[in-house]
């Protein structure tokens, strides 16, 4: 199935960063894209907002925790792309339990709802959090899970729950995990966005917490085509697979590189409310790509530096940098 022309998708999520990217790629290649968006009294549609084909998507406000919107929702579709949930580890230590309510629950109703309505492929969203500081490198899909933050541990619940799905009904599930992905719209919770909104507004110091910690970042784009290939993909039916790049850079040499290309001489201070409890800390984490690569064929196409290059052009338009508060630490 590498045709979505026609096909009638959903997009859990699609208001958040990677959510809005992927309904707006499935729009390009001729899908009909239903849009779940989390209701709020504002009737504000996230980063849907400014989508340049925001007429050509079906637009729904609700919330994941709800079954019977899920079930609602989920009627006459080809494929769900569940992504929503929430993210933010620094919250998970203050609000576990609504983690467990969105990720968990949430999945749950989601899975429900596709079993009941006969979807034909559920797409569940896991993250490369779930693996923890890795025991091995590079991570392949075998590495043992390990919950080293209530975020963490709510998304291996949600990959269980759905994988449960396959495992009990033969349902066609299949479990895209990518690592950590960064690009236009990011939240400014993470670092890449938090460095290139300081040094755009004129910051001199910038506070940090651990700059130490490896990653294997990931252009948006590439997150969304991983996506879109392992929905696509028999081969990927019952099965986990990583989206990444195989290709480790450390925080620091990452914060480096975006100085660099934004031609800046600004400082990286340590702010210890930045710094994660010791052992909540994923000091390190490098995608074996491997087995995307194998059963769908998919390839990266943005190294890192062409991949930050189109970041901070998006991020440094004053039209998109003024949404953001660079000047408060956001959770």
């Amino acid at each position: 199935m590498n045709d979505w022309q026609g096909k009638q998708v959903l997009v859990t999520g699609a208001d958040g960063f990677i959510g809005s990217h992927l309904a707006e790629v499935l729009v390009a290649q001729g899908a009909k894209v239903r849009a779940l968006c989390l209701y709020n009294s504002f009737n504000d549609w996230g980063w849907l907002e400014q989508s340049p084909v925001l007429s050509e998507i079906e637009i729904v406000s609700g919330d994941v925790r709800d079954p019977f919107l899920c079930k609602k929702i989920t009627q006459n579709c080809h494929t769900v792309f569940h992504l929503a949930a929430l993210i933010a580890i620094p919250y998970s230590y203050v609000a576990p339990n609504s983690y467990v309510e969105t990720n968990v629950n949430g999945t749950l109703n989601m899975a429900q709802a596709c079993l009941e309505n006969g979807v034909q492929r559920f797409m569940h969203t896991s993250t490369s959090e779930v693996y923890g500081t890795a025991q091995y490198v590079p991570i392949d899909e075998k590495h043992p899970l390990q919950p080293q933050s209530p975020y963490s541990a709510s998304k291996i619940g949600a990959d269980a729950m759905a994988m449960s799905y396959y495992n009990a009904f033969e349902m066609p599930v299949c479990i895209a995990r990518p690592f950590n992905t960064y690009g236009p719209r990011q939240s400014a919770r993470a670092v890449i966005p938090t460095i290139i909104t300081q040094i755009a507004q004129g910051a001199k110091e910038i506070k940090l917490g651990d700059t130490s910690p490896t990653r294997d970042f990931n252009y948006v784009a590439d997150t969304c085509a991983g996506m879109m290939a392992i929905a696509a993909s028999d081969n990927t039916i019952g099965q986990t697979v990583n989206i990444g790049s195989n290709y480790e850079i450390s925080v620091q040499d990452t914060l480096e590189l975006i100085k660099e290309i934004m031609g800046s001489d600004v400082e990286f201070i340590t702010d210890s409310q930045r710094l994660r409890p010791k052992d909540s800390e994923v000091f390190r984490l490098w995608c074996d790509n491997t087995q995307i690569r194998e059963m769908t064929g998919f390839e990266p196409q943005y190294d890192i530096r062409a991949g930050l290059s189109k970041t901070i052009e998006w991020f440094t338009q004053s039209d998109n940098l003024k949404r953001y508060k660079a000047d408060i630490y956001n959770v």
